[in-house]
C-alpha cells in the first residue's frame, strides 16, 4: 500500500494539493529537468494525486522538491488533470501559505524554485502572500480566429508562466450561472485557436483561454479563465493576471507600480502590478491562501482505479 502525504488549501477558491512526501525520485535536476522527468515516467502519479475518485478536475497539484540553491525554500512542480505547468500563481500562493502553516518558514521573503525559473514571494504578517513572477510579455496582438455561431473573435495572446489567449469583445455574460455556456465557449475557442495554427513562442500550445469584462466595486475586470483540462479556474488566476497585466503595460494602460484588481468568476480578487528592469515586466501578484485538509492518499495495488478513473498508459 503506497501512501502520499499531502496538505490541501484554497486560493481565491481554487484548490492546490501539495505533495510532502511518497511522490517519485525525479533526481537532482533543475525544477523545468524534473518536470520532463515527471511527465515522461511518472504521468500515473500525477493522474492517481489530481484525477477522481481520489481528486477532482478543478485540484492544482505541487509536488514539493528539494530545491537546487540552498537561498531558496523550495522548489515545485504544478500539474492538474491533463497537463504540467511550468507555473502557477494561485499554486504558489497556496504553497507558501503551506510551508508558513507547517513551520517551515516564517513572514519574510522566499525564494521559491519552478519549471518556469525562480520567483520570489513574500508571506505577509497578516497571511497574504505576494509572488514576484517571471517576466511577462505580448507574444501577438489582435489574433483573430472564426468560431462557428459567433463569428470572429479577436484576442491578445501573451505569457505569464503559462500561454493565455486573452480576449476582452466575445459577447459573453461573464456570471456564475452561466459557467457550462462559458466553459463551452472557450473550450471551442481553445480549439478554434489550435486548429487555426495559432502558438506561443516557439509553436508552444496555447492551452489557457481568459475571457474579460469590466469589473465593478473596487474591480479593474472580471474574468473567466479555462485551464487545459476543461475545468474554470475559480481564482482569478495568478498567471493569467500576470500576462494581462504584460498587456496592459505593453499598450500603456497600466503605469509600473499601478495596482490592477483583478476578480474570478466566483468574486475572489487578486491585487496585481509591475516592475520594469531590462526592458521585461516583472508582474508581482498578491492573493490569500487557506489550508484545508492534512491527509494521506493511499494507492492499493489492487484497486483498478489506482491511477485514477479512465487513466491510460
Amino acid at each position: 500500500m503506497q501512501k502520499i502525504n499531502i496538505l490541501d488549501s484554497h486560493t481565491g477558491g481554487e484548490p492546490t494539493r501539495l505533495v510532502l512526501a511518497g511522490g517519485p525520485d525525479l533526481g537532482r535536476g533543475s525544477m523545468a529537468e524534473r518536470k520532463k522527468v515527471f511527465k515522461q515516467y511518472y504521468d500515473y502519479f500525477r493522474s492517481a494525486v489530481i484525477n477522481e475518485p481520489r481528486g477532482s478536475d478543478v485540484i492544482v497539484g505541487a509536488l514539493l522538491c528539494e530545491p537546487v540553491e540552498e537561498t531558496s525554500a523550495a522548489g515545485v512542480i504544478y500539474f492538474d488533470n491533463a497537463a504540467f505547468l511550468d507555473m502557477c500563481g494561485h499554486g504558489t500562493i497556496g504553497v507558501i501559505t503551506s510551508l508558513g502553516y507547517l513551520g517551515k518558514i516564517k513572514p519574510g521573503e522566499h525564494r521559491l524554485e519552478t519549471p518556469a525559473g525562480t520567483v520570489t514571494t513574500r508571506l505577509h504578517e497578516d497571511g497574504r502572500v505576494t509572488v514576484h513572477n517571471v517576466p511577462a510579455y505580448r507574444h501577438a496582438k489582435d489574433v483573430t480566429v472564426n468560431l462557428p455561431g459567433y463569428g470572429e473573435i479577436t484576442g491578445d495572446i501573451a505569457w505569464g508562466g503559462n500561454w493565455f489567449f486573452l480576449v476582452d469583445n466575445h459577447g459573453q455574460d461573464l456570471k456564475f450561472e452561466n459557467i457550462d455556456r462559458l466553459t463551452d465557449f472557450t473550450w471551442r475557442l481553445r480549439l478554434a485557436l489550435e486548429e487555426a495554427g495559432f502558438t506561443g513562442a516557439g509553436g508552444a500550445l496555447v492551452e489557457h483561454v481568459i475571457l474579460y469584462q469590466p469589473g465593478e466595486n473596487g474591480a479593474d475586470s472580471k474574468n473567466f479563465v479555462l485551464c487545459p483540462g476543461k475545468a474554470y479556474d475559480r481564482s482569478p488566476c495568478g498567471t493569467g493576471t500576470s500576462a494581462k497585466v504584460a498587456c496592459l503595460a505593453a499598450d500603456g494602460k497600466l503605469a509600473p507600480g499601478e495596482v490592477w484588481v483583478q476578480e474570478s468568476i466566483v468574486g475572489s480578487r487578486f491585487e496585481a502590478t509591475y516592475r520594469l528592469e531590462e526592458d521585461k515586466t516583472w508582474p508581482s501578484i498578491t492573493g490569500r491562501a487557506y489550508v484545508t485538509a492534512e491527509s494521506n492518499l493511499l494507492i492499493d495495488e489492487t484497486d483498478p482505479f489506482r491511477y485514477g478513473i479512465n487513466y491510460e498508459k
